[in-house]
């Protein structure tokens, strides 16, 4: 006998009843698991049973049995009532912002530190969470960002951009490092001076990145010219791989330079100390304003505010 899509023909309320008499035995007892009298279970039993048009359940002296047909509905009501319960799990996890999707990019710097510490921090108590990181430099975060593409970025405003679509939030400035091969003749020297490193080779993201122009702007400082043997790569894959074949400088962020000179990662690099500081503008906490960010984007946020304010030299 075929009977009509009980999805569809039921409330959950109706399969809940069936289950709840399937359990018990009783309607009695099924009733008031429903929170309903007995007489209105029974009204509604009736009327499930005028629908499907079929006895799901038999009255025996051991109780309710459910019928064949009975016992088919039964296994969807069942199937039926998990997705529901499972929905409902998930919509309260994703309004506490445990679970969900989140989009965020970042410059390297804090993507090697911050952001990776956030994540953690979010994952530790919400695993379900789906987070995807992009590191990419400012503009082609921005970019993304901009389009929708992306609910959080850690990157520099440019100008081309119209800083009044996103809501910002200044961080920090990234300090930058000379990195070099473990055993490099210039680790030899304390500190080392941008006169010495002038004749190596160099290893530098594209002109127009902003290490890559406070590095220029540092040998401008003190009046020598910029270093000429340069290969030029976005990749810190490649930079890794050149660095540790030759003796090439590379200008790296100091999160970075620090992941790679310690444990756990300590990959065979030694940092170059300077006599002056070489900084670099501060990057932004940004998002799209027109954008409402999900409980879980905005959980991500928090943590990183909260993480960067620990931060030495902060605020």
């Amino acid at each position: 006998m075929s009977y009509p899509n009980t999805h569809s023909l039921l409330k959950p309320v109706q399969l809940r009843l069936i289950q709840e008499i399937a359990q018990h035995g009783q309607l009695q007892m099924a009733s008031e698991a429903c929170g309903m009298t007995q007489p209105a279970a029974s009204r509604m039993l009736a009327g499930i049973e005028q629908k499907i048009g079929a006895r799901l359940f038999l009255r025996q002296p051991k109780g309710m049995e459910p019928t064949e047909i009975g016992l088919s509905v039964l296994r969807r009501a069942q199937a039926i009532l998990r997705e529901y319960g499972s929905m409902a799990s998930d919509i309260r996890e994703m309004k506490g912002g445990e679970a969900g999707s989140v989009r965020i990019g970042a410059v390297t710097g804090p993507a090697v530190d911050i952001v990776v510490s956030a994540i953690r921090e979010v994952k530790a108590t919400s695993p379900k969470a789906e987070i995807t990181v992009d590191v990419q430099p400012s503009r082609e975060l921005l970019t993304y960002l901009a389009a929708g593409e992306m609910d959080l970025a850690l990157a520099r405003i440019l100008p081309e951009f119209d800083s009044k679509d996103f809501n910002i939030r200044e961080m920090s400035g990234e300090r930058v490092r000379f990195l070099v091969r473990a055993g490099h003749p210039m680790t030899r020297h304390d500190p080392v001076t941008l006169t010495q490193l002038l004749e190596y080779e160099w290893i530098m993201q594209t002109r127009g990145a902003p290490i890559r122009e406070a590095t220029l702007a540092a040998f401008a400082g003190v009046g020598i010219p910029e270093p000429t043997r340069v290969v030029n790569s976005a990749s810190l894959l490649f930079t890794i791989a050149y660095l540790s074949n030759s003796d090439a400088v590379s200008p790296l962020s100091e999160e970075l330079a620090r992941m790679l000179t310690h444990p756990p990662i300590n990959a065979g690099f030694s940092v170059l100390r300077t006599p002056h500081d070489i900084r670099v503008s501060p990057y932004y906490l940004l998002s799209l304003r027109r954008r409402v960010l999900t409980p879980l984007a905005q959980r991500l946020q928090s943590t990183i505010i909260r993480l960067s304010d620990k931060r030495p030299g902060s605020g």
